[in-house]
């Protein structure tokens, strides 16, 4: 004779909770490496105008870094947007365009950093 004490506990939902804190955790680390890398560059030089400016970001390796940062930027942002939506917005039509609106906002400013990014 099986007892059954309390409640079946049904467990629904998407089941990432754990992939996004990393993935916030590891994109705050990196874009906390990239602001101190950043500021050894800028309280290095001898001026601060738009020609030593463009010398940090005119390095390979600083163009690359900026990229990368530049894509965890938006991952970090798409979590935490794509999250207060699922928790705050009820009506799914209401929900999916602002998240559709979010992802083109967020795609479109991608485009723009690296355009900007390149042309240094």
């Amino acid at each position: 004779m099986s007892q059954n004490y309390g409640t079946k506990r049904i467990v629904t939902g998407a089941h990432y909770g754990l992939r996004d804190w990393l993935a916030q955790r590891v994109t705050a680390v990196l874009m906390a490496l990239f602001t101190i890398v950043l500021l050894i560059q800028v309280l290095c030089a001898e001026t601060l105008d738009y020609y030593s400016w463009s010398g940090i970001f005119s390095k390979q390796w600083m163009k690359t870094l900026t990229f990368v940062v530049i894509v965890s930027l938006l991952y970090h942002t798409w979590v935490g947007i794509r999250d207060i939506w699922m928790d705050y917005i009820k009506p799914v039509g209401v929900r999916l365009a602002l998240q559709v609106f979010t992802i083109v906002w967020l795609v479109g400013c991608a485009g723009w950093a690296i355009q900007v990014l390149w042309r240094l």
